[in-house]
């Protein structure tokens, strides 16, 4: 407990009258007097704090959050008290989050109930924890305060911003893919898995009419051919430390998720299974590839609360660990931030996974290098520094062309063009069927 206000200028009171007192303005007694019925009182109503019982605390919130957007979190308070009660309170949401609508003052009715919510915004993906509801009462006659933590802890999980995925889910997989920035090439021939019999369009090559089903029902029927289903795409994803740059306020692995995750919704549109493999140093996070309406929610699960360390990232240990999990041709899609000094490792990587799966390697470029190599500016260390920025992305660029003379899909895009040229790539592949 704690000394109110109002005891506090109760004791300010007093003091006066000692002031009075040593003035010969008044007598002892009176003072002594005083001065027993001011600690009767806080006594008093201090006991009566003591005993006042708490009022229940009930949280509702949503057990999955998405990063960004502001969330709502319910209060329920139920007043237990024989009189009505006001009290102050704030609920323990995680460190870091902004919260509007707390701390909040309530009256809470004797036996009534009260709902009240307010927003937080999560500022990491993971899993959090609120740890109960800070509640300040105050005793009946306003001496004192206490302060007590009510109602069970909750876990919240945060998951990477769904809202995107969930608007292109309302689009067909062309204008999901448009919306995202892939340009999609006209196709070319057909695909080679057979979808329906149709009747003959004006238009339709004469190898796609099906004279069997022509002459059972003496009009022209056709074939309808669709891309090859139930391949598998596994996203292999380095949580390195050079993920830890920053591009738009998001770290890269954040792009890297938010593009991998449009990725796996084309794909399991298009009847393909997506697995997963992050790779973190030496340790690695394995989701088999999953098929359906419940993959993107498995893929979610596994991924939400992975993030980049200032570790260095192992591509032959990471390969070898794809190896071991994946015996079936997948398309494997590598995302990383290609440096001159690892043409040895990944080369080797990259081999050996390409004897088994087509491996498309994507590299995120920096921003930052780019706008330095442009501005060539009129300091000498500006100059030098765009040097250095120009100098470097050759060497980049140089090991991105060693590996496409080997015969490896190469991306190199920023963090804004991800998505698209993610999507791009694996319509491509589709549609030339390659896998």
């Amino acid at each position: 407990m704690r000394p109110a206000p109002a005891l506090l200028w109760l004791l300010l009171g007093w003091t006066v009258l000692g002031v009075l007192v040593s003035l010969g303005w008044l007598s002892l007694a009176a003072w002594l007097a005083s001065g027993g019925a001011v600690a009767l009182l806080a006594f008093i109503d201090g006991w009566r704090l003591r005993r006042m019982p708490s009022p229940t605390v009930q949280r509702e919130l949503a057990p999955v959050m998405p990063l960004g957007p502001q969330a709502r979190v319910g209060l329920r308070l139920r007043g237990t008290a024989r009189r009505a009660q006001k009290l102050r309170l704030h609920d323990l949401h995680p460190g870091g989050w902004v919260a509007s609508g707390m701390p909040r003052t309530v009256v809470l009715p004797p036996g009534g109930d009260v709902l009240l919510d307010y927003a937080v915004t999560p500022d990491a993906r993971g899993q959090f924890t609120f740890d109960g509801c800070h509640v300040q009462l105050r005793s009946p006659w306003h001496c004192w305060t206490a302060r007590r933590v009510l109602g069970a802890a909750s876990t919240v999980r945060v998951y990477p911003n769904f809202a995107a995925l969930a608007e292109l889910a309302g689009l067909s997989v062309e204008l999901a893919s448009r919306s995202v920035g892939a340009r999609l090439q006209r196709r070319r021939g057909e695909g080679t898995e057979f979808q329906e019999l149709r009747d003959y369009r004006v238009g339709d090559s004469l190898r796609k009419i099906d004279w069997k089903a022509t002459a059972r029902s003496s009009r022209l029927i056709s074939r309808e051919y669709r891309d090859e289903r139930n391949q598998q795409v596994v996203l292999m994803l380095d949580c390195g430390r050079r993920m830890l740059a920053q591009d738009d306020q998001l770290a890269h692995f954040d792009h890297v998720l938010n593009a991998s995750l449009a990725l796996a919704s084309i794909a399991l549109r298009q009847g393909d299974a997506v697995g997963l493999l992050a790779c973190t140093g030496q340790q690695q996070r394995w989701l088999p590839p999953q098929q359906g309406s419940g993959g993107m929610d498995m893929l979610l699960g596994a991924g939400y609360d992975l993030q980049a360390m200032p570790l260095a990232t192992d591509y032959l240990a990471a390969a070898s660990a794809l190896q071991a999990h994946q015996r079936r041709r997948a398309l494997v899609v590598l995302v990383t931030n290609v440096r001159d000094e690892d043409d040895a490792e990944l080369r080797a990587a990259v081999s050996m996974l390409s004897k088994r799966h087509l491996v498309m390697l994507v590299s995120l470029r920096e921003l930052a290098l780019d706008r330095a190599a442009a501005d060539p500016g009129d300091e000498l260390e500006t100059g030098i520094r765009s040097a250095a920025a120009m100098h470097y992305l050759a060497e980049r660029e140089r090991v991105h062309e060693a590996l496409r003379r080997e015969g490896v899909n190469t991306l190199d895009v920023r963090c804004s063009e991800l998505s698209g040229a993610l999507i791009e790539r694996y319509l491509a592949i589709k549609r030339g069927n390659r896998l």
